[in-house]
């Protein structure tokens, strides 16, 4: 076994280690407590082993099932659908500053969310913000590329441009619908931005891992031809990857995770940006193995995140986009320094 397939196994088995004890740390902590024990009867139970470790009062059963398993598992999906989203980004910008907003997901799913709550959308009795928020998150980054696009071929230069200028609509959009709505339009407008997992239900956990699930088996699919586009379009384009082709599918992939993970859950910031750059400066630039790790290094980050969430304030829940915000902020200023110090700039 190589040196760099070491390192591989060993930080897959740290992170999943990590993930393992941020699930069950999430799972005990908050304002009804308990034991590591409960959690781990409740779960048996539920498979049919009976132990004497299943709690006997039925409302911490219920407060598990009902409130905690779900945000926990949407907290773990969400984490995972940016990250890799990120990746992604990262890969066919060829660019380690690359993340999902700059193609216009984020903000066009913000202004969706917005005419939503301004006008009072619903879909068969039910509120939707989830789905004009991942409409317009798919919507703004197609319109990104495709406006983009010039002769059959799309330069990096003008997306990120494109991008910029939607971006700028978008912005200019949600502030008109945040002058013309009334004040509880506003606020819910706001707090939506923010991010929570608060409320999370397991009907929009099962969305969200259907994207999940499938736009990570998608990019780890295209990990390869990804390696070859390192290399850059020319010699991709004559190893046999048909760049245009790859590039629009892995926007279609990005908007489609972005989109997915924030229409529940709101603006999550930073996610897609330093998991795998981290995961890039510990473990190279293979991208199929960038990616497995992506996925459950956000995951422990948005898991841990949603843990501070609900318990630095008591009886108060924090937006967790401002705690991702505020983590990795610094963090992705110590880590573009470091790499600046040891490579003298980027390669």
């Amino acid at each position: 076994m190589s040196r760099l397939h070491r390192r591989h196994v060993a930080v897959v088995v740290i992170l999943v280690a990590v993930l393992i004890g941020g699930v069950l740390l999430s799972a005990v902590v908050g304002q009804l407590t308990m034991s590591p024990t409960d959690v781990v009867g409740t779960v048996l139970q539920s498979m049919g082993i009976h132990t004497s470790w299943a709690p006997a009062d039925d409302v911490t059963v219920q407060a598990l099932w009902q409130i905690r398993f779900p945000r926990i598992a949407m907290s773990l999906l969400v984490g995972a659908a940016l990250a890799v989203a990120g990746a992604v980004m990262q890969a066919i910008f060829g660019n380690p500053l690359a993340e999902p907003g700059v193609v216009g997901v984020s903000s066009g799913a913000a202004l969706g969310a917005a005419v939503a709550i301004v006008t009072g959308f619903t879909l068969g009795g039910a509120t939707g913000i989830a789905l004009l928020a991942f409409v317009g998150g798919l919507g703004a980054t197609l319109l990104v590329y495709f406006m983009a696009r010039s002769n059959g071929r799309t330069e990096v230069v003008t997306l990120l441009l494109t991008g910029i200028a939607i971006n700028a609509f978008a912005g200019a959009g949600l502030a008109m619908l945040l002058f013309v709505g009334d004040t509880a339009s506003r606020e819910q407008i706001v707090f939506w931005q923010l991010g929570t997992m608060n409320g999370s239900r397991w009907n929009e956990v099962a969305v969200v891992a259907v994207v999940t699930v499938l736009g990570t088996a998608a990019a780890l699919y295209l990990a390869k031809q990804y390696d070859l586009l390192s290399l850059g379009e020319r010699t991709a384009g004559h190893l046999g990857v048909r760049v245009e082709r790859l590039r629009i599918v892995s926007i279609v992939v990005v908007a489609v995770l972005t989109a997915g993970a924030v229409a529940f859950v709101g603006i999550i910031a930073f996610v897609g940006l330093v998991i795998p750059h981290l995961m890039r400066m510990l473990l190279g630039p293979a991208h199929r193995g960038l990616i497995l790790t992506s996925c459950l290094g956000g995951a422990a980050l948005l898991v841990y995140s949603d843990v501070l969430a609900r318990t630095l304030v008591t009886g108060a829940d924090l937006p967790i986009g401002l705690l991702t915000s505020l983590i990795g902020g610094p963090f992705f200023f110590y880590l573009l320094r470091s790499a600046r110090t040891k490579a003298g700039g980027w390669a």
